[in-house]
């Protein structure tokens, strides 16, 4: 009885050694040969093996990404040396960046961080958001820009260079900062800039802005009339100079203006020609329907003659 129980037990030792799969040196599966297009859901079932040691699983995320869409796109990783890229064999750290195409394309140039723009903050496609990233002044951007935000830092200043050949920037949104002064030039040369945003700042003036502006927004801050330029005004739309030290209205404003709000300012009284024209009592403007003169100390009813060229009188005391 012992007997025939040891053959059993040596027979199945040797039917389980002949069923295992052949192995050669260094403990990995040898590899079945197949064709190159072959995945590895069509092998047949015959050669799968259940111990996951028989297998080179090194770079198998890479190797099955490769061979199901092609070359992967560019890994980064940040290192305490700084932002190291690798792409088809390109290897590149910190400053020291030699991936003259891929590397302004993808992540735009370094900021003071010694880092590249678009990782400090978030590009997609053409628009660079750097919302509430403690900035204290304007990243470079990548010259592709055209919608650019950068709400609820700490920049205080914009200087010439900051937007220099951005010749595709159409917005530019720095609300919530601490903006003193914009230097001549800053904005002038932006031929495409059609939208400045720029409330809740400390602005006591504005340089010349680009004739292509269509929205001008400056509410909440220091400014005055004397702090403004209105001969740049040639396309604009949307005029927001709520809530600041404005003493009159800034003038001419151009045929296109559609709103113009100046609540809660400092302004005393209007011009007969600050909207209409004095001396032709023909022209209409039929397009400015928005005017916000409320907060200011200033009776509306005192100057009738100023608004018959309007579709709709000013919001404001008549009193």
């Amino acid at each position: 009885m012992r007997i025939s129980a040891i053959w059993g037990l040596i027979a199945l030792v040797i039917w389980k050694t002949e069923a295992m799969p052949p192995r050669i040196e260094g403990g990995r599966k040898q590899e079945q040969p197949r064709d190159e297009g072959t995945s590895y859901d069509s092998l047949e079932l015959g050669s799968y093996d259940p111990n996951l040691d028989n297998y080179d699983l090194s770079n198998y995320e890479e190797r099955a990404i490769k061979n199901d869409y092609g070359e992967p796109t560019p890994k980064v990783r940040l290192t305490e040396m700084g932002l190291v890229v690798k792409s088809r064999g390109v290897r590149a750290t910190g400053r020291a960046l030699k991936m003259d195409l891929l590397y302004p394309l993808y992540f735009g140039p370094l900021s003071d961080l010694g880092l590249p723009t678009c990782l400090v903050c978030v590009c997609l496609g053409t628009s660079v958001y750097c919302d509430d990233a403690d900035l204290e002044r304007i990243p470079p951007l990548p010259q592709e820009t055209t919608y650019f935000y950068a709400r609820f830092n700490h920049i205080s200043r914009i200087q010439s260079e900051d937007f220099k050949g951005l010749r595709k920037l159409k917005r530019i949104d720095l609300t919530s900062n601490s903006i003193s002064t914009i230097e001549d030039d800053a904005l002038q040369l932006l031929p495409a800039l059609q939208e400045l945003i720029i409330p809740e700042n400390k602005l006591i003036f504005l340089p010349k802005l680009p004739g292509s502006l269509v929205r001008l927004d400056a509410q909440f801050n220091n400014l005055r009339g004397s702090g403004i330029l209105p001969e740049s005004f040639k396309k604009l739309e949307f005029l927001y100079l709520s809530d600041n030290e404005m003493d009159y209205i800034p003038v001419p404003l151009p045929s296109s203006l559609r709103s113009l709000h100046l609540q809660n300012n400092h302004i005393q009284k209007i011009q007969e020609g600050t909207f209409c024209d004095a001396e032709d009592h023909k022209y209409v403007r039929r397009v400015l329907e928005d005017i916000r003169l409320d907060g200011n100390p200033i009776n509306l009813s005192l100057t009738p003659n100023a608004y018959f060229c309007l579709p709709r009188l000013p919001i404001g005391s008549y009193i």
